[in-house]
Formats: structure tokens, sequence, C-alpha cells
């Protein structure tokens, strides 16, 4: 009797054993459901060459860990535990610190778009530590990834990847070489592809909009930045208030844009110093604190930080940091 058949069922049962062993070689992301439609749609309307694109996301890879760091963002905690995050002593004197290193150059962005510079400077501390922590994220991958398998917001990171193509584009950029945030922020202010394309600026004059290794038009570009979205030279951010009784829950309710009057604030035992002008409104914010909730009235400018960062938490955290910087600033040098 032969035993062809049983060293062939032996061979077989190996290589199915080697089949279950080995990986499956990793797929192109370009097999992603919709990829090659937005290659196609991006490069009809944008000028790009189909192939050059499919060559690209073919060697993108998809990050697991942006979308865990997306599930999870810092703003999602509360305000006792987000604070310390970023009010704290190394990054108050590290503040300090570039306060007065770059003061010429914030003085000139404070004269040209009316934001004072601690506020500049402590949107790079809380950004990036001042430069130090801006990502290591690929850029590309990370937008690809989020905006082909992240589904709650993909409409808007494929807004930005196309916008993050264009900005590559334009700026002469190697895509792949580019870094940045879990969301697609890049250097040392964050900007999304979107915000870089459509306000970042030459501050230095070198013909180029460099926010990795420009400080000028790091400053420059996040001053403009505020001003372009409606920042009031001189006027108030923040104040905390003392309610009277419970009555301000409601106002605290009504989402970040301002819309609380004065006579709804008198209502509620609330007075503000300085008061508000005539068709003034504020945003009413109830935070969980240390010691229990804290209220505050954000101001037009509070408003204007969270264009950054749509978050009053961050809008917080900013204002508290440049009001620590500005005094150890001026306490430093009296």
């Amino acid at each position: 009797m032969s035993r062809r058949p049983a060293r062939f069922l032996l061979v077989a049962l190996h290589a199915c054993l080697v089949l279950v062993a080995t990986p499956a070689a990793h797929a192109s992301f370009l097999d992603e459901d919709g990829v090659r439609a937005f290659i196609d749609d991006v490069a009809a309307r944008q000028g790009f060459n189909a192939a050059e694109l499919r060559g690209l996301f073919e060697r993108v890879q998809r990050r697991d860990d942006a979308l865990e760091a997306i599930a999870r963002p810092a703003e999602s905690l509360p305000w006792k535990r987000y604070r310390p995050i970023f009010l704290t002593e190394a990054r108050i004197d590290q503040g300090i610190e570039f306060l007065r290193g770059h003061r010429d150059l914030l003085s000139r962005a404070t004269a040209e778009y009316g934001v004072p510079a601690e506020i500049v400077t402590a949107i790079l501390g809380v950004e990036t530590f001042y430069g130090r922590h801006r990502g290591d994220y690929p850029v590309l991958d990370t937008l690809a990834t989020l905006a082909f398998e992240y589904p709650p917001r993909a409409d808007f990171f494929r807004g930005e990847l196309e916008q993050f193509l264009l900005l590559t584009r334009n700026e002469r950029i190697d895509p792949r070489r580019v870094t940045g945030s879990y969301a697609g922020a890049m250097g040392m202010p964050q900007f999304i592809s979107s915000s870089y394309r459509r306000y970042a600026i030459d501050f230095d004059g070198d013909g180029q909009r460099d926010l990795w290794d420009s400080t000028a038009d790091v400053v420059g570009s996040v001053a403009a930045y505020l001003a372009r979205h409606g920042w009031r030279a001189g006027a108030p951010v923040a104040q905390r208030v003392r309610p009277d009784g419970i009555d301000y829950r409601g106002l605290a309710t009504r989402g970040i844009e301002p819309s609380v009057t004065r006579a709804e604030l008198e209502r509620a035992g609330i007075r503000l110093e300085p008061p508000l002008d005539d068709g003034e409104r504020v945003t009413l914010v109830e935070l969980e604190g240390r010691d229990g909730p804290e209220v505050w009235a954000g101001r037009r400018n509070f408003y204007v930080i969270t264009r950054y960062n749509h978050s009053p938490l961050y809008a917080m955290a900013v204002y508290q940091l440049a009001e620590r910087i500005r005094s150890g600033a001026a306490a430093s040098t009296s």
C-alpha cells in the first residue's frame, strides 16, 4: 500500500500550521473603505497626481495609538486634575524665561496684534512646554487613520488630511517626515493643517512660514491667530465670581459662546469688575476645583482662547498660566 497519501496529508497539515503561525501580511491602507475615492477626489479638485498619492498612501501605517489617545483627551478630566498638568512651577519658570528671552519679539507681536506677551507665551507653554514636546506621531499616518478609522470625526479629519497634503505641497515639506500630536497638530504652537495654511505668518521675513524652527514665526502666528478670532487689546479675560445661591447654574450650562447678560448676572448675585459694557456678554463656567466648585465669568477674550482649543479648561489653564508668568516676570524685574 502506497504511503503517498499519508505524506501528502502531513505536508498539507504542515502548510496549514505555517499559515496559522505566520501573521498575515499587512494590508495596504489603500484597501481601507473610501481611501481610493478620497485620493481620486482630492487629485481631481486640487491638481495632485493620483498615482503619486496612491504611492504615498500605500505606505501609510494605521495608528492604533492615535485612536486610543483621541478617545481619552486631557480635556475630559475634571479641573482639579487638569490644572496641575499645566500650572507647575517648571512650566511657570520656563514661561518667565521664554518671555524674558524673547521680550523684543513678543513686544513686536503685541504692538502689531494687541495680544499680551504672557498670553502668547502661555499658549506655547500649554501646547508644547515651549517647544519641548511637539509630538512624535507621523502626521500623515495619524490623519489618515483618524479620517478613515474614527467615525465620530471622520469628516473633520478628512478635511484636515486634504489640508495637510496641500500644506506640504505648498510649503515644500516631505509629508512622510512631519510629526506632531495624536490629532495631527504640528510645530511649537501645535497648529492643525487648516490653521497653519490660514493663519501662520512669516514674522521673521525670510519668505517661509516655519512653525517648527522659527520662534519669530511661531510667536507672530499665535498672536495673529488670536487677533483674527477677535482678541480685544487691553480687555479682561476672566474673573472668578462667587454667586449668591444656586441660581447661576442654569447660566453655566449654556455652552462656551458668550451669552450671559449683565442683568442675568445680577439676578444671580454676580458683579463683575470692570462691569460689562452695553451689549457685552460673558460665558459662565463652573469647574470642579480641588476645594469644591469654582465659578468663573469668561469675557470675550476667554472665548477667543477657546478658538485655539474648544475647551473652557484649556482656556482657563492658558489664562492662569499667563497670569503666573506675568506676575513672576514683573516680580523678578522690580
